[in-house]
């Protein structure tokens, strides 16, 4: 293992209770994509949690450490609150660790241009709205609704909460066009809240919304996307028990969404993409 990412001790909190947070950061020729967003929900995560947010320049650092084999790159961040404490009391102060891993990326450009099937998961999200939107370590449910299928040709799992609200998708957020407005779950209550999402929250006219998944049978299109993978449209979405559900025909729609979120993350646009084939 490099210096980032050594072995963490058995009585760190992180490693027993999820008590940390994380992030998972593009890195382009050696520099951070959305930076300024991946920090900021960094920040909201050690505010609700109360750790100590490190210092710009020691998340800064991370990156010529890490050495870079590839143009394109993953940099996972995590930040866990040590060891100490009694049980599931925290210690006070705590005194927090941080690791990182850089990884060479390369993203599926088939699903940029074909689309994806993803389908609906049986799991339903708690309610918390104290952990709503931060990245913390404990994904235990994201886990057990992605073990819902081994179908290859099934991209993702579209989640609800436990009042039946949309909410996102395992590990990508939900966008959707609907009556001619572009829509997002509301995110107080449980979920994630992409880095990729803020941005285009900043940039476009988007809605926030709490509805049930009743409402995608309106829609226009529908993306799933994070600031990894960039923006997936959506061509099928079939039934938590495999039967066939909705589907759609790329379009115009799906393309120009899509052309945002690229822009941000420098991605190719759908003509580049065409140009590739």
């Amino acid at each position: 293992m490099g210096k980032g990412d050594r072995a963490l001790p058995f009585d760190d909190r992180g490693l027993s209770y999820g008590d940390g947070l994380f992030e998972t950061i593009l890195v382009r020729d050696g520099r951070p994509v959305l930076w300024n967003e991946h920090l900021a929900r960094l920040e909201e995560g050690c505010r609700r949690l109360g750790l100590t947010m490190p210092s710009q320049a020691t998340l800064a650092s991370l990156l010529p450490q890490a050495s870079p084999q590839a143009a394109l790159s993953v940099l996972k961040v995590v930040l866990t609150r040590g060891s100490g404490g009694r049980g599931y009391r925290p210690p006070r102060p705590s005194i927090c660790r941080l690791r990182f891993r850089l990884t060479p990326f390369t993203p599926d450009e088939a699903r940029w241009r074909q689309g994806v099937r993803i389908r609906h998961c049986v799991l339903r999200l708690g309610i918390q709205p104290r952990l709503a939107g931060i990245k913390h370590l404990n994904r235990l449910e994201n886990v057990l609704a992605r073990d819902e299928w081994d179908d290859e040709s099934i991209a993702e799992g579209v989640l609800c909460d436990s009042d039946g609200r949309l909410v996102e998708a395992t590990s990508m957020n939900l966008f959707w066009l609907r009556h001619g407005r572009l829509e997002t779950p509301r995110l107080e209550r449980c979920g994630v809240a992409g880095t990729l999402r803020q941005a285009l929250l900043t940039r476009l006219p988007i809605r926030e919304v709490e509805v049930g998944p009743e409402v995608l049978k309106e829609v226009e299109a529908l993306w799933l996307g994070n600031s990894v993978q960039g923006a997936w449209p959506v061509v099928a979405l079939v039934n938590s028990d495999g039967t066939p559900g909705m589907t759609w025909t790329l379009n115009a729609a799906h393309r120009s969404l899509q052309d945002h979120a690229h822009r941000l993350l420098g991605y190719p646009l759908v003509h580049e993409l065409r140009s590739l084939d």
